[in-house]
């Protein structure tokens, strides 16, 4: 039997989640996002010894609300978001990446 010696993550990631692109590639990267937002989530508002309903109490949503962020197990909007981590004292940017073949047009 032939074994093939995988050299990057990327290439692992192609073979298991599809090339760049396609849009299973498309889901992973975007849940992989969320899994990775909710974990650093966590350990700020652990670092600020806060519980999930004090958070929760701070920004208007109920502590399943931010239960689910933290999970990565949530479609939460951008001002959601923006909300928990503004009541954090912690940062956060959005990255935009728009392919050169394809134009953006506003109307």
């Amino acid at each position: 039997m032939k074994t093939k010696n995988y050299k990057t993550l990327g290439e692992l990631e192609d073979k298991y989640f599809g090339k760049l692109g396609t849009s299973e590639r498309e889901q992973y990267e975007f849940e992989l996002s969320m899994d990775i937002l909710g974990e650093k989530l966590k350990q700020i508002r652990k670092e600020q010894q806060l519980t999930q309903e004090q958070l929760g109490n701070i920004i208007r949503v109920q502590k399943a609300q931010i239960s689910k962020l933290e999970s990565g197990n949530n479609s939460a909007t951008i001002s959601t978001v923006l909300k928990v981590f503004h009541a954090l004292k912690a940062k956060i940017k959005f990255r935009i990446e728009i392919e050169e073949s394809k134009e953006l047009i506003v109307a």
